[in-house]
């Protein structure tokens, strides 16, 4: 029975239904995946310019060809339709769009909120609760700050666990880096200004800091504490040489130089970022152009970059971009002061546009020479497996435990241009016997690929296996009864000795090869195997920490979730609590004396106390 066509997409009498109102305009392809999204200053108009007969771009003609539906959402203000619109092309990514690739990697300063915070390196999800300063350009920039903070204001660097149980300072303290609050070497209200004064130096605040400093020093003198007064006089002299060495144009400078250099359909924006007269240092982005130009490309970054970290007061750009004064009036509004978004600068700046333009250029050639590379390994690999064409997704499943415990079953993806880490996955894997790699192999294969043959998920054209013909077979039983076809299966074998680049692969047809440490696919499959073997330790370490520092407590009796939330939060893990006396047990909010007695017990492998829990 012949499926009924598609009806055509009727622009015209879309648009017509529309209101000439600012919003959002979402494109859907016949299968519900978003094509483009855009925005329009009213909505009628922008809209039915699709749809006239005004010639159009090419990548434009072939996106309109795959239109089947469109969604709209009207908005207040054209700014509040910019920031919708950025928002969802960071959510959906759109198949038509310029796309900034975000992997979450941004570092930032983190200052926590607790009784003695510490100062400490941070990437990845904001979990912690604190203060966070950046992003930063790049971890060398965070690592600087992070070095001249504890030079300045002797913050805590180490982890709570650690933190709780130091009996005497450590060198941190002997090198003039910490104050050691771990010991009570520094009053709590002492240690406290600290924490706010080097807020206010990370906030790009320093002449405010550096009055409330002056203050401090003449009243430390007028008390007679002249050794106090003494400290506070270096360290206002310490951050007057950063300002007169670190100021641009004669001031303190908060502002993002950008640059985009494009070479054929390939894109590279460099940032260079100051705060508060500090040069940060820089970091090269390579968004998926889609074809669009060095203009729109460079307008794009600075929507889709500055809706989810704050921007400076001052963006410098290499080039004029679309919708500037928009994109200007957006973020100003939305950081709730003025930003500015310059072209065309002379004097310092234009120098510093100098400076990003040639190193984005030499960013870009570095990244195709790569690029290049990673092109080769895939035709090689396409060559190896007798393919038709270059496979554009690659999937490795690994499995990690330890004699058993913990079992954990990793996936990676990689496409054209490496790891999409976005896409990973990882799989606890329950209900088998301990160790049994073949079950652990089958139930992980089971879910990925069931879910993606009912839900008409995106399928590999390549899935690699690490492992060797037992756990190839597992792999082509769950492709055989799920039903999935045309996905090239390559089992990854150890090599003798278990040396690197002498891999068995076991092919479709059965053979097995041995391509030899210089064959470029090879190297791409050491790549994709190496990073699911490290993604999948990774998660069984995370797994078995967890379950050991919960199982053993979850076995004394009295001892609930919510008990056992407190100690862990308050030794920092089981490794602390286990360094804890059962006085010291008894402290923690829900733990009475009794049961401070077995908790200890239980840890130490002593035996149980006989006195009852009364709490």
């Amino acid at each position: 029975m012949s499926q009924r066509p598609i009806p055509e997409f009727d622009g015209k009498a879309f648009a017509r239904g529309l209101g000439m109102v600012p919003g959002v305009y979402r494109m859907h392809a016949a299968d519900d995946s978003v094509l483009y999204v855009g925005k329009a200053r009213a909505l009628r108009n922008r809209v039915a310019s699709y749809f006239n007969a005004t010639p159009k771009a090419t990548r434009t003609m072939a996106m309109l060809a795959q239109v089947a539906r469109m969604e709209v959402t009207v908005t207040r203000t054209e700014a509040e339709a910019l920031l919708l619109e950025n928002q969802l092309i960071k959510s959906l990514l759109p198949r038509y769009n310029v796309l900034l690739r975000d992997d979450k990697s941004y570092p930032y300063v983190l200052l926590t909120q607790e009784a003695w915070p510490r100062i400490a390196f941070h990437r990845g999800p904001r979990a912690i609760s604190g203060r966070y300063f950046g992003p930063y350009p790049s971890a060398v920039a965070v690592r600087e700050t992070l070095n001249l903070m504890h030079k300045l204001f002797k913050l805590r660097s180490c982890e709570d666990s650690v933190f709780r149980n130091r009996s005497r300072p450590c060198l941190q303290y002997q090198i003039g880096r910490c104050s050691a609050p771990c010991v009570g070497l520094v009053p709590a209200r002492e240690y406290a200004d600290s924490v706010r004064r080097s807020s206010l130096f990370l906030d790009g605040r320093s002449d405010e800091l550096s009055d409330e400093l002056s203050t401090a020093m003449e009243a430390a003198s007028t008390r007679l504490d002249f050794e106090e007064a003494a400290r506070l006089r270096d360290l206002i002299t310490t951050i007057r040489k950063l300002q007169a060495r670190q100021y641009v144009d004669g001031r303190a400078a908060d502002l993002d130089v950008l640059a985009c250099a494009m070479q054929g359909g390939s894109a590279c924006v460099l940032l260079l970022a100051f705060r508060d007269g500090r040069n940060l240092g820089t970091r090269a982005f390579f968004p998926k152009t889609n074809g669009a130009s060095a203009e729109e490309v460079l307008g794009a970054f600075v929507s889709q970059y500055y809706v989810e970290q704050p921007p400076p007061r001052e963006i410098v750009l290499d080039r004029d971009i679309p919708d500037c004064d928009l994109i200007e009036q957006a973020l100003t509004d939305a950081s709730g002061r003025k930003v500015q978004v310059k072209v065309n600068v002379r004097g310092e700046r234009a120098g510093y546009i100098d400076l990003v333009r040639r190193n984005a250029e030499l960013a870009l050639a570095t990244e195709l020479s790569s690029h290049a590379a990673q092109s080769a390994r895939l035709e090689a690999l396409r060559e190896l497996l007798g393919l038709a064409e270059s496979p554009r997704r690659i999937e490795c499943f690994d499995i990690s435990h330890t004699m058993g415990e913990a079992t954990v079953a990793s996936c990676v993806v990689f496409d054209g241009d490496g790891p999409v880490r976005g896409q990973y996955r990882r799989y606890n894997i329950a209900g088998i016997e301990p160790g049994d790699d073949y079950a652990a192999m089958h139930q992980a294969l089971e879910r990925r690929f069931r879910r993606a043959m009912e839900e008409g998920g995106v399928l590999p054209d390549v899935l690699l296996i690490d492992g060797g013909a037992g756990q190839v077979a597992q792999a082509r039983a769950v492709l055989a009864d799920l039903g999935v076809q045309d996905v090239t299966l390559v089992g990854v074998a150890k090599g003798e000795e278990r040396r690197a680049g002498h891999e068995a692969l076991l092919l479709p047809d059965g053979r097995e090869v041995r391509p030899g440490p210089e064959s470029p696919a090879l190297q791409l499959i050491q790549q994709v195997r190496d990073e699911a073997h490290r993604f999948a330790i990774t998660g069984h370490r995370g797994r078995r920490q967890k379950l050991r520092a919960t199982s053993r407590l979850e076995d004394i009796p009295g001892i609930g979730p919510r008990r056992r939330a407190n100690l862990l939060r308050h030794f920092g893990g089981l490794a602390g609590l286990k360094q804890a006396g059962a006085e010291e047990i008894a402290r923690v909010e829900g733990i009475n004396a009794a049961l401070a007695e077995r908790i200890y017990a239980t840890l130490h492998g002593l035996p149980m106390p006989t006195t009852a829990d009364n709490g």
